[in-house]
């Protein structure tokens, strides 16, 4: 095993005193093309180029020396630290931070980035990546060959996102690109390179507060609960005074849309960052917008224009975005990106039954008589889905008098995927 291991950042800044000490002492040396030819590397040192960690720190564990491992802003954060320490290789390693390739990028942008997501995209997790980018105003893109600007321009299709692109960040070949996300694709971008996505409507904040508390989206924004009571979407498409609740022109909910209905669906498809929900017959928005305030981006899809109208009413009111589609399914689906989950809230046995060709993890819906439950369970068990089927009653009482003033009962199905499900 090596003596030493230690893992030195760079920014494009000189070298530290302390990382050009490591480095003169080195007698295994790591890193990429431009890290390699460094005037401080020892000539006589051995020289790794960096293509996969797990090799290089196979070799590193085997060296009887001192080895540097040089990586590009902080190794610490999503870089190379992470495997270097890995059990299996028993290295102990030093850390010479430098500044992240992220906050460079904010910094080139003169933007603050306590407030951004952060994620990683390589071939499998793009399109996790994009549902990110969907679902939230400011997301920083740490991209790949094949997972670049350019593919996540084409996987936004439909949803406008401002990219600034910074490529070789450090290096003399540095440059900053500000594009629409639609043009993205016109151009080809040199790795290695960071995209900030921007765009959507901000979340409101904290009156009198000027900055968060928490890096990232506040989870403590807008009301308390998974699920707010019927009155908060009844009245017309900006709710009362003030955005509050309120009654009006704009109609009530469906019948698949009641408090300890949406409950009971959100805890069966649990959508979370990185996934992409599908509301199918959004009705008053209620569904996507709670779903779209656990981090997952959602596509709420509806035939009616006022449905539509209310549901971009109950995303404003949350602060959180939604790509709101008018149409008819199954039809209005063919053309919509992959989906994890999907609530199907109406159209029947014919709608659950296209949703189950496009194969999410899990599908939820209801039912009003147990022959339609039946007909969508047969229908989901040949699709090869997992079924679940429960009779849900709720009874609202006056507690002044403990009377019964409204009764609502529907037949909960939900279908999970066995071979897809986490």
């Amino acid at each position: 095993m090596a003596d030493r291991v230690t893992v030195i950042g760079w920014d494009g800044s000189p070298l530290t005193a302390t990382a050009r000490a490591a480095l003169g002492a080195a007698t295994l040396v790591a890193g990429a093309a431009h890290h390699l030819a460094l005037s401080e590397v020892p000539l006589a040192a051995e020289r790794i180029r960096l293509g996969s960690v797990a090799l290089a720190a196979r070799r590193i564990a085997a060296h009887r020396g001192t080895a540097v491992v040089l990586a590009d802003g902080d190794p610490g954060f999503f870089g190379v630290v992470r495997t270097l320490r890995a059990p299996e290789y028993g290295l102990e390693v030093e850390v010479v931070p430098a500044v992240s390739s992220v906050a460079a990028a904010f910094a080139r942008a003169g933007m603050p980035w306590d407030d951004a997501q952060v994620v990683v995209a390589h071939r499998r997790t793009l399109r996790r990546a994009v549902n990110v980018c969907r679902a939230h105003t400011k997301v920083a893109v740490l991209t790949s060959p094949g997972a670049g600007p350019a593919e996540l321009g084409l996987l936004l299709d439909g949803v406008h996102r401002t990219f600034v692109i910074c490529e070789e960040l450090g290096t003399e070949r540095e440059q900053v690109s500000v594009v629409t996300s639609d043009k993205a694709a016109d151009h080809t971008w040199r790795d290695p390179n960071v995209v900030i996505v921007i765009g959507g409507p901000a979340a409101g904040g904290v009156p009198g507060e000027s900055g968060g508390w928490i890096a990232g989206r506040d989870p403590g924004t807008g009301p308390r609960g998974w699920v707010q009571p019927d009155e908060f979407y009844v009245g017309g498409p900006e709710g009362g005074p003030g955005g509050e609740p309120g009654r009006g022109p704009g109609g009530g909910l469906g019948e698949g849309e009641t408090e300890l209905l949406r409950a009971a669906q959100l805890a069966r498809l649990g959508p979370r960052v990185g996934d992409l929900v599908w509301d199918i017959g959004c009705g008053s928005g209620a569904f996507a917008a709670e779903a779209a305030r656990a981090g997952a981006a959602v596509i709420a899809v509806d035939r009616d224009q006022a449905a539509c109208v209310r549901t971009d009413a109950a995303a404003r009111r949350f602060g959180v975005q939604l790509h709101v589609v008018r149409g008819t399914a199954p039809h209005v689906l063919e053309n919509l990106p992959e989906p994890d989950v999907v609530r199907v809230g109406g159209g029947g046995a014919a709608v659950v039954s296209a949703v189950a060709d496009r194969r999410p993890q899990r599908i939820v819906t209801h039912a009003a008589t147990r022959d339609a439950a039946e007909l969508v369970g047969r229908d989901l068990t040949e699709h090869g889905y997992r079924v679940e089927c429960a009779l849900l009653q709720s009874v609202a009482l006056d507690t002044r008098a403990w009377t019964e003033t409204e009764r609502s009962v529907a037949f909960l199905l939900s279908g999970v995927l066995p071979d897809r499900a986490p």
